[in-house]
């Protein structure tokens, strides 16, 4: 087994579960840690899963750079419907019929959204407008500007369209939102979408292959904790 000093500093690759958040799953490991100082380095929907990557100690300083590294995600979007937070966290409106929708338009799109775009983040996200998160106005239903940003699409492939189910994988910026890429996708088929799945699979050339669940994390740290225990 790998010897871990989590009260020095790791770099802790979590495979995070459909419907934690990402602070729930820093405050679980902390907890069983006992160690003060534990951040994650880029944060998941709760209706995400995959690659979360946690610091320990000392490695809580390289969170930042860690941040600014290339993600790849893979997805899942429905056209033919949206929902207000363009995920299933919220429900499903605007069904229209999509009958008229070719896998050749979907596919004409794709460079539309390659390379270097200007995209608008959702209105159920975390960033802040006058120092207030967006999504505490969407919760009341306050519309709010939220300013474009420039991002980088540098990899996008349709891995497969079952209608109105469109898969794909994504190779991102810093500051990329695949929700407001399936917002803006849909509103260009002309039908709408939103995000039904979605899986974070890579982090610079950290890879969820390589990362634990939060069961399996737990028992490394008990099994630590332990030993430690015995050596003091």
């Amino acid at each position: 087994m790998q010897d871990f000093d989590f009260v020095a500093g790791e770099t802790v690759l979590v495979d995070k579960p459909l419907e934690w958040t990402s602070f729930g799953v820093v405050k679980k490991l902390r907890w069983e840690m006992k160690v003060k100082k534990v951040g994650h380095a880029g944060t998941l929907d709760p209706l995400a899963t995959g690659l979360l990557i946690l610091c320990t100690g000392k490695k809580t300083k390289t969170i930042d750079q860690i941040q600014g590294q290339i993600k790849e995600y893979e997805g899942e979007m429905v056209i033919g419907a949206t929902t207000p937070s363009v995920d299933l966290e919220t429900e499903v409106e605007n069904e229209v019929d999509f009958s008229h929708i070719t896998e050749e338009n979907i596919y004409d799109l794709l460079p539309q959204f390659t390379g270097k775009i200007m995209q608008v983040p959702p209105m159920h996200s975390a960033i802040k407008v006058d120092g207030v998160r967006v999504y505490k106005h969407a919760r009341k239903g306050k519309e709010v500007k939220i300013d474009p940003r420039e991002i980088e699409i540098k990899e996008l492939e349709i891995t497969a369209i079952d209608f109105p189910k469109i898969q794909f994988r994504m190779v991102c910026s810093k500051g990329t939102y695949v929700r407001s890429f399936v917002r803006d996708f849909g509103e260009a088929l002309g039908v709408g979408a939103y995000m039904s799945a979605l899986r974070r699979t890579k982090i610079g050339e950290y890879d969820v292959k390589d990362a634990k669940t939060v069961d399996e994390w737990i028992e490394v740290i008990r099994d630590w904790r332990n030993r430690q225990e015995v050596e003091e």
